[in-house]
């Protein structure tokens, strides 16, 4: 199964950016299909091997062949094409089923997150605005669209939308995540560690919470503290693995805590869709046991748009 770079790496990647160094900012805030604040549909009763995501998607790929305006097969084979690293198919999959469904506020909200999951920012934007009404407000889609500013370098609009998701579920864990990788992205680390502390501090909080503390403790400058947190849900080498590479990475980039704004970035995904689920694997510089290759396990567990999906999933 094709696996996506840690979420470590992709972060520092991502803090980078504040020195003006040219790598992607894709995946570093929570998006797209599957991720914190971004899965299409609730998560599934127990873990999915990567023949159980190819079986789903052969079963609703034909449902959804069968009748492109089926929302729900639709959904389903969307989340199963992004299970399997077919992300740029799930998006080809969310954009015709949108047009068939125009006003169905999970197919934007799970499309909007897609186009974010592949960068093209701007779009994603514009479809979870659809997705999203003052009359209704939907926290996640408020989360997700903060998430999106925030790779468009607009952090104080970011801001602005995770404290309207917080004012509809107060210390909710994965939205103060977000807010707490907003503030690290706009040079801000005492806050982004104070937000991030509160958010691990919800029962409810994934593991990878904790990770993103680390990190941000760790680009502080206190390895030690860092390693100590990361540790908690990591084996002892994979968290030690994370801080040396923290600290390589602050060592190559030395001068991102002086460097001016950040630069705004907008990323085009040139790929286009396949046919077929790729069975193509990629490295990842740093792999923690919770990263996504098995959807990075849905930080918090989060809900999706549609529980429709997963009950045509869940067989």
């Amino acid at each position: 199964m094709r696996r996506r770079p840690g979420r470590t790496a992709r972060l520092i990647a991502c803090i980078a950016l504040l020195g003006g160094v040219a790598v992607t900012t894709a995946g570093c805030m929570t998006t797209g299909l599957g991720e914190m604040t971004g899965a299409i549909v609730a998560p599934p009763a127990g873990p999915r091997s990567e023949a159980d995501w190819r079986r789903i998607a052969e079963e609703q790929g034909a449902r959804y062949r069968g009748d492109p305006g089926d929302a729900t097969a639709a959904l389903a084979y969307a989340q199963a094409l992004e299970a399997l690293g077919e992300r740029t198919q799930a998006v080809a999959v969310l954009q015709q089923v949108s047009m068939r469904n125009p006003n169905d506020k999970a197919v934007l909200g799970a499309y909007g997150r897609a186009l974010a999951d592949v960068g093209n920012y701007p779009q994603a934007l514009e479809v979870l605005n659809r997705a999203h009404s003052p009359d209704q407000p939907d926290w996640r889609i408020l989360s997700s669209q903060g998430a999106v500013l925030d790779q468009m370098g607009r952090h104080e609009e970011a801001q602005r939308y995770y404290a309207s998701a917080l004012k509809i579920v107060p210390d909710e864990p994965t939205v103060l995540s977000n807010l707490g990788l907003s503030y690290a992205l706009a040079k801000d680390l005492p806050k982004a560690e104070a937000t991030l502390r509160r958010a691990v501090e919800r029962p409810s909080a994934d593991p990878r919470v904790r990770q993103n503390l680390a990190l941000v403790v760790g680009l502080q400058g206190r390895f030690p503290e860092a390693e100590t947190i990361a540790r908690a849900d990591l084996p002892p080498d994979q968290a030690a693995a994370n801080v040396a590479y923290l600290k390589q990475m602050m060592s190559d980039h030395n001068d991102w805590a002086q460097a001016g704004p950040t630069p705004k970035t907008t990323d085009k995904s040139t790929d286009r869709p396949g046919d077929k689920p790729s069975k193509t694997k990629s490295k990842r510089p740093v792999q923690a046991r919770n990263d996504a290759g098995a959807q990075i396990p849905k930080l918090a567990s989060i809900p999706g748009d549609s529980e429709r999906t997963s009950e045509a999933a869940g067989h």
